[in-house]
């Protein structure tokens, strides 16, 4: 009988956004989307948001690539927490000994500053996220595929797009919010086409924001970098902050800067190794 082929992995975390990291320079899972839900089990795999595939970028202009699959096997544009701990994962690998590092995603290249420590691993991260796009009527289903506050299923929020969609809702207490109800019914409303990501959010009296998210293709998470940078973005757009917040989630928080200068929006957060192992294929 043939050996089943063991893969090594690193169980990976940013705010509680907690992804499975594979670098595969040659392609050494063929199927990732079944792979992704297979490990990404509670109790039957390693139990996580999903899967991370990390390889040398084909493209000149980018160091590396990334792959992200959700925990239902379908694959994500992006992932602001999974683009930070990828930074980590190749510097403390050491695939890389420069702190700053251009990532080749679905949604373009992402540019990531390395914060290390007195151990030489990273910590922290900061990432150009690109500029937020506010209409889009691949992903966005109104007569001009914007829309900057508007309702769907009842509930009133603002459209923005980090590369991936995101629909965000300001409520006064958030932890009010039954997410496992609402969010799925708001993912898959017609007027996403490609369904979306949800965030519900509060405005504190100190001026940060509290924020849950139900994530398209993974459902309830602890985090989501990208919804962060669109809650930030639709706070201000809606009067509600300035262009920098303070965005605490279930799992952690994370520090969002819209830059008014080149428009882009920068993502500062933690990046954490859980732990290293390996599984059969």
């Amino acid at each position: 009988m043939a050996q089943k082929r063991k893969i090594p992995f690193t169980k990976m975390q940013g705010a509680g956004n907690d992804y499975i990291y594979v670098y595969t320079p040659n392609g050494e899972i063929p199927d990732p989307s079944r792979t992704s839900i297979e490990w990404s089990r509670p109790h039957f795999g390693i139990g996580s948001d999903g899967l991370i595939l990390i390889s040398p970028s084909p493209i000149p202009e980018a160091d590396f690539s990334m792959r992200i699959f959700n925990n239902d096997g379908s694959e994500a544009m992006m992932c602001g927490n999974g683009v930070r701990c990828v930074g980590k994962y190749v510097y403390d690998h050491r695939l890389t000994d420069r702190t700053t590092v251009a990532i080749d995603t679905l949604s373009g290249i992402k540019v990531i500053d390395l914060l290390v420590d007195d151990g030489d691993k990273v910590k922290e991260a900061t990432v150009n996220m690109g500029a937020p796009i506010l209409a889009n009527r691949r992903q966005l289903a109104t007569a001009d595929g914007s829309m900057k506050a508007g309702k769907v299923a009842g509930r009133e929020g603002t459209y923005v797009c980090m590369g991936n969609p995101h629909f965000v809702v300001f409520v006064p207490d958030v932890m009010r919010i039954d997410l496992a109800k609402e969010g799925p019914v708001l993912e898959n409303d017609p007027v996403f086409p490609e369904r979306c990501n949800i965030e519900f959010a509060t405005i504190r009296p100190d001026g940060t924001i509290r924020m849950r998210v139900w994530e398209r293709g993974s459902g309830i998470t602890m985090a989501c970098g990208t919804g962060a940078c669109a809650t930030a973005v639709a706070a201000y757009l809606n009067g509600l902050a300035t262009r920098e917040s303070t965005i605490q989630m279930d799992g952690g928080t994370l520090h969002v800067r819209w830059c008014q200068g080149d428009g882009c929006v920068y993502m500062t957060g933690p990046a954490t190794t859980v732990f290293e192992g390996e599984i059969e294929l």
